[in-house]
């Protein structure tokens, strides 16, 4: 699909919307530089909170009818949010310049990880239409995680991360796991409510979260479906089923075992008995009750022809 507004033929450059931490890195001003030899680039740093929903706003009161989200996963995210608060018909397409620790969703999409490479694609790539997530009132482009998924961070073991991953579980990751206090509450599907004490779950427009790991190697993210993955309270001796179950569903777009449940839907709801941490692509929220639903087909979006989240 070529350039929404015109392709090459648009007489307002690109503008990169480029996270300030990055901004001094040499690696980042030389593909700037490179990109700028054969077009125009616009370039804004951010300096404070805010100022992604506010260049947003600048850029299409001028005509700019594209950007580029540079930095990490949470830029990428904060920029989504920007464009769903305008109308659709008003919202400039978005290309990606990955410059995370992770990147996971541009990772996932398929985009180069050199920075020259990723963003003449950003510039000059083809766009598609793509879904995006909603919590409550909170955006998200690429995955949802509560309980133990939520608390995982960069210190924590590489063994614990690796429960959360795609075909890298470890036994001494669901050991420690079997430690981790669940939260109480009830999954609605579809109109079918089940009481449940979730160790794990995740809300999945996209692939992978936290650093790589795969949660769910089926999504898509023009498919009109959010992927759901939820992992029970489990017992000490039950361990070895539950990582056969994690294994089994790797296979599985949809599964329901006895300790780990996968599905596909439009929506799901969560009423917790207590607050529960949940991180939508690096935004924390803590509440008790989260509706999660998909919108489909919100953003024009910058993509690789072959993406892999794409569903032809």
């Amino acid at each position: 699909m070529a350039n929404l507004w015109g392709g090459n033929l648009v007489s307002v450059p690109p503008r990169l919307l480029l996270n300030g931490k990055k901004s001094g890195l040499e690696s980042v001003r030389d593909a700037i530089a490179k990109c700028r030899e054969d077009a125009q680039l616009d370039v804004r740093v951010t300096y404070e909170g805010g100022d992604i929903a506010r260049f947003v706003e600048e850029a299409v009161a001028q005509g700019v009818t594209r950007i580029i989200a540079g930095g990490g996963d949470g830029t990428v995210n904060e920029t989504t949010a920007a464009l769903m608060a305008l109308d659709k018909d008003q919202r400039p397409e978005m290309g990606v310049f990955p410059l995370g620790t992770a990147n996971d969703f541009a990772t996932s999409a398929g985009i180069d990880e050199d920075l020259t490479k990723a963003l003449q694609l950003a510039m000059s790539g083809d766009v598609f239409w793509v879904d995006v997530a909603k919590a409550n009132e909170h955006f998200f482009i690429n995955v949802a995680s509560g309980g133990f998924g939520a608390q995982v961070t960069s210190t924590t073991p590489v063994a614990l991360k690796n429960f959360l991953g795609g075909g890298a579980y470890t036994l001494s990751g669901l050991i420690q796991a079997v430690n981790f206090t669940p939260f109480p509450g009830t999954i609605e599907v579809d109109g079918e409510e089940e009481e449940v004490n979730v160790i794990v779950a995740a809300a999945c427009n996209g692939r992978q979260a936290g650093g790589g790991q795969q949660l769910a190697p089926h999504a898509f993210i023009n498919d009109g479906l959010i992927d759901v993955v939820a992992i029970s309270e489990f017992p000490p001796e039950s361990v070895s089923d539950v990582f056969k179950e994690l294994v089994e569903i790797q296979d599985k777009p949809e599964m329901d075992g006895k300790f780990v449940r996968r599905m596909q839907t439009k929506g799901v709801k969560w009423c917790a008995k207590e607050t529960m941490p949940v991180n939508l692509d690096g935004e924390p929220i803590n509440e008790k009750n989260i509706e999660f639903r998909v919108l489909a087909g919100e953003i024009p979006m910058v993509l690789p022809s072959n993406c892999p989240l794409l569903k032809s």
